[in-house]
């Protein structure tokens, strides 16, 4: 079984009652559930973790190198700013989905630009909850078609170096 890391950012912890209207009202929590009854269908173990720091984000990205096998990211905010996830995310190698409950290109301008784009295998957007199922069935297609090994592969060298 390959072990997946489901990342998610600042402000998503207040998910069910932060605009409703644009994230829906299903809880981190709630999704979280989900997304390990998903990832159980397809043979993926989730492990499921959130922070409004940007470097916890990034050490939560080191430690899943040869831990898991690929990551899930919903940086939230971090998306259109943060080239240290970027880098991190570039750093472990490991095959990454992102995703977004809202539909980011029919929002504002500045949320069209995503840093984390640059190192993932595909974005998904704009389906609630069901993206992350989207992003969790895109990737094990990923592991399955490329026939990774069910941990991800350790880096050389320091996290943080560069």
């Amino acid at each position: 079984m390959h072990t997946v890391l489901l990342l998610n950012g600042p402000n998503l912890n207040l998910l069910g009652s932060r605009e409703p209207e644009i994230y829906g009202a299903a809880t981190l929590a709630e999704i979280e559930e989900k997304c390990r009854s998903w990832g159980a269908e397809l043979g993926l173990d989730v492990d499921c973790r959130q922070s409004n720091h940007e470097g916890e984000l990034v050490e939560l990205i080191h430690d899943a190198a040869g831990r898991c096998s690929g990551v899930v990211i919903n940086a939230g905010a971090f998306t259109h700013t943060s080239v240290a996830l970027l880098d991190a995310i570039r750093a472990v190698g490991l095959p990454t989905v992102e995703v977004h409950l809202s539909n980011v290109h029919a929002r504002e301008s500045f949320r069209r630009r995503s840093y984390i784009a640059q190192a993932a295998l595909g974005a998904i957007s704009g389906f609630g909850a069901d993206s992350y199922r989207l992003a969790l069935q895109a990737l094990a297609l990923h592991l399955s078609a490329t026939g990774s090994p069910t941990t991800g592969s350790p880096t050389t060298g320091s996290p943080g170096s560069g």
